[in-house]
């Protein structure tokens, strides 16, 4: 789809999110196409060979030294302010005008 949405913009000179597109194009009768089977003119040893030699050297090797979370989740970011909390400032009074 990021494909198809470079075509549009270099084509007609407009700019559409992925699902805006994928919603034009399904309004237009378009869907994703997948080939009912494989290609004749394609040479399994030439596919292995490239997987052995050439897809290592695009994938790179993963990072082991980086440092990392332990945790799953995002950290907690708060804005600075102290009233931002949840119950801040419940017993303070109220000045009412």
């Amino acid at each position: 789809m990021p494909r198809i949405a470079e075509v549009v913009r270099a084509r007609f000179g407009v700019d559409y999110t992925l699902p805006g597109l994928d919603l034009l194009l399904h309004r237009l009768g378009w869907s994703v196409q997948v080939p009912a089977r494989r290609a004749a003119e394609r040479d399994e040893q030439q596919i292995a060979a490239w997987r052995e030699a050439t897809w290592p050297q695009i994938k790179g090797r993963r990072r082991t030294w980086a440092p990392g979370w332990s945790s799953k989740t995002s950290p907690v970011r708060g804005s600075g302010r102290p009233g931002a909390a949840p119950g801040a400032g419940a017993g303070a009074r109220r000045w009412s005008g």
